[in-house]
């Protein structure tokens, strides 16, 4: 990923108000510890300031409220997708846990999925979640296909 990328997801990441070790951070982003200090560099040039905890059980925790600005889009939503879109909004609205099945990127596996929703995006046409997945212990965005 670039490295614009990889700083918002690590501040995604960082803020859910949990602590990371730069080793979790650099495995989760697949990049050298050394990048993920360039990162907190590079956001606290921005005013972004993440906190430094020392020691051996330290790492890094993000202690402010950090908010994306959101893109609004009016999009005409096909009529079969009028249901399962107004279920994800309530279910944002609700703070809902959902259960989801997921398919891998050829749809040749499925698995069972337990997310906190956490957003409703537009992503080059394609409506698409941002959700904190608990199987992976991550944010992930899923794609939402009806079938």
């Amino acid at each position: 990923m670039s490295k614009v990328s990889n700083v918002i997801l690590m501040l995604e990441y960082l803020s859910n108000n949990r602590k990371y070790s730069i080793k979790e951070l650099a495995e989760k982003l697949e990049v050298s510890p050394r990048m993920i200090r360039v990162y907190k560099e590079e956001l606290e040039k921005a005013g972004i300031y993440i906190d430094t905890i020392k020691g051996p059980y330290g790492g890094y925790v993000l202690n402010q409220n950090v908010y994306f600005p959101k893109r609004y889009v009016n999009v005409k939503i096909e009529e079969y997708n009028k249901e399962i879109f107004n279920k994800i909004n309530k279910a944002l609205k609700d703070k809902k846990i959902c259960y989801i099945e997921y398919y891998n990127n050829d749809r040749s596996k499925t698995t069972k999925r337990k997310i906190e929703l956490q957003e409703l995006v537009l992503v080059n046409g394609f409506w698409t979640v941002v959700a904190f997945c608990h199987l992976r212990k991550q944010i992930k965005h899923i794609e939402i296909i009806n079938n």
